[in-house]
């Protein structure tokens, strides 16, 4: 598709950047589209923005229009219409948004949003009411503001870096972000939430595995929706910053027609196991504006799962999570395998569908007495 490219170039994050397919009159330079794909670019020009690297490009199947990657980066027709029941800000992060960078919607954790660009823009994207304009890094005030809100809640232990993606930060703004955060105190942990080492894998350099590492404990989320996406370049990224001790796990979204089936959800969770990528998250699709045509019913997801138990190891097995519309927060969904409770046993079916009663003690007192020592000990 890009035979102009040399090796160099290629393996540089910025070329692809510069290079990414934005408009139709591009796409169809380099993919034959269908009458569908080429009307939906056409009537979302105004609603969310296409952006394609060249190297998520170049995953695609030519002459499948259901290619995942295709339908993860194309857009068609449905995805112009609204359908009842979606929403605009689907997970109601606005109105918990007391900083333009900050969304505090549980208690101990911050959503800090850097940026509103990404490398692909996904055509599933729940927050594409920011991802689909503008091309801004937070302003060096905004993110002052949102590190000062931070440093003044105390509750807060845990920030989910996002955005966009935080790493099409240059790694001197990145560190500019996450130095402040690690010199305040209550702030244990840190995540990044990125598509970089699937669209973008080049991306990912020692450099940035190295500045990651400086300010641990720093966790990277990412987003594999199917094994194509598991590529030599992708398991590369995501190696480099495992072996860098950064941490990677895995969010992927229920889609339909596109990973909806046990079998390619187990490949995937196996290819990502390989690579040292721990199966977090499969997500419910969110009820985000135009993506109705993505969506599966709820009852398909606890399906996969009960089809996954029992024949693949826990490791591979993610949590099936619905976010809540309008802002209710995350529930996990799982098949029922209790069959009956009484008081003095609990009957149960395994994988196979066969009973199993496991009785209950005749003791029930749960407290744990030595936690007043433990606490008066660690906190006095």
């Amino acid at each position: 598709m890009f035979p102009e490219a040399t090796d160099a170039q290629w393996a540089d994050w910025r070329w692809h950047q510069r290079n990414a397919v934005r408009n139709l009159a591009q796409l169809e330079k380099v993919i034959p589209l269908a009458p569908d794909e080429r009307a939906g670019v056409q009537e979302t020009s105004s609603l969310f923005r296409v952006g394609i690297s060249p190297y998520y490009l170049s995953l695609i199947d030519r002459d499948h229009p259901l290619c995942p990657i295709r339908m993860q980066s194309i857009p068609v027709r449905a995805e112009a219409r609204v359908r009842p029941g979606e929403l605009e800000d689907p997970l109601g992060e606005d109105k918990t948004r007391p900083e333009e960078a900050i969304v505090h919607k549980y208690p101990d954790r911050v959503l800090f949003l850097a940026l509103d660009t990404c490398s692909v823009y996904c055509r599933h994207c729940t927050r594409r009411r920011i991802t689909k304009g503008g091309e801004a890094e937070l302003s060096k005030e905004q993110m002052r503001r949102g590190i000062e809100y931070i440093r003044r809640h105390p509750e807060v232990r845990d920030v989910l870096v996002s955005g966009g993606d935080p790493f099409l930060l240059t790694e001197e703004r990145l560190e500019e972000l996450l130095a402040p955060l690690y010199d305040i105190p209550h702030v244990e942990m840190v995540r990044i939430g990125t598509r970089v080492p699937v669209c973008l894998p080049m991306r990912v350099t020692d450099a940035l595995a190295r500045l990651l590492r400086r300010y641990a404990p720093v966790y990277v989320v990412t987003h594999f929706n199917h094994p194509k996406e598991v590529t030599p370049e992708a398991r590369e990224a995501c190696e480099r910053l495992v072996d860098h001790g950064v941490p990677v796990e895995n969010q992927a979204v229920l889609m339909r027609r596109l990973n909806s089936d046990a079998r390619i959800i187990q490949e995937l969770s196996h290819a990502l196991l390989r690579i040292r990528v721990r199966p977090y998250y499969l997500h419910q699709m969110d009820v985000a504006q135009g993506c109705e045509h993505l969506r599966t019913p709820l009852a398909k997801g606890v399906e996969i799962l009960q089809q996954l138990r029992g024949h693949t190891s826990g490791l591979a097995v993610p949590h099936l999570a619905v976010d809540l519309p309008g802002g209710g927060g995350k529930v996990t969904l799982q098949p029922d395998y209790v069959v009956e409770r009484g008081a003095h046993e609990t009957v149960f079916r395994n994988y196979k569908g066969e009973r199993y009663v496991y009785p209950e003690p005749e003791e029930l007192d749960c407290s744990c007495p030595y936690d007043a020592v433990w606490r008066e000990r660690r906190w006095g």
